[in-house]
């Protein structure tokens, strides 16, 4: 194999390589929001069962991705130590929901199918703290 051949691939492997380490450091502070979770509230978040539970945590929404069933409510959990969060949907058809200190958590139930972005009011510009639910029929 020419040397040329191989630069479109070593060209797209390095290309990917940015977003492979942003997902992994993604999951590393997920991870960490969870035994968050459990450190304060004695159980993991999975095993809510009135509610999808999102955790924030370091200016992210964990998970970053959620896909629910219309009539879903989803539950949004500061585990942060210090900081507070909103929630806040980009489409603006709900109000932007008071600050949320740690410990904190507000619950959204979702009914109308497609995607929606959501993002926290403080924290979206300065921290890109944003995530997408896709609510299913």
């Amino acid at each position: 194999m020419k040397p040329q051949s191989l630069l479109p691939a070593a060209m797209l492997l390095f290309a990917a390589t940015p977003t492979l380490a942003a997902d992994d450091e993604t999951a590393a502070i997920c991870a960490e929001a969870e035994e968050r979770y459990v450190e304060l509230f004695g159980q993991s978040s999975a095993s809510i069962e009135d509610a999808e539970v999102v955790l924030m945590y370091k200016y992210n929404f964990c998970p970053t991705e959620l896909t629910v069933k219309a009539g879903t409510t989803v539950r949004w959990v500061n585990v942060d130590k210090r900081t507070s969060h909103s929630v806040l949907l980009k489409d603006g058809s709900e109000p932007e929901s008071d600050r949320l200190f740690p410990e904190e958590s507000v619950d959204l139930t979702f009914l109308t199918p497609g995607p929606q972005d959501y993002l926290c009011g403080p924290h979206w510009e300065t921290q890109n703290m944003i995530a997408m639910i896709t609510v299913e029929p």
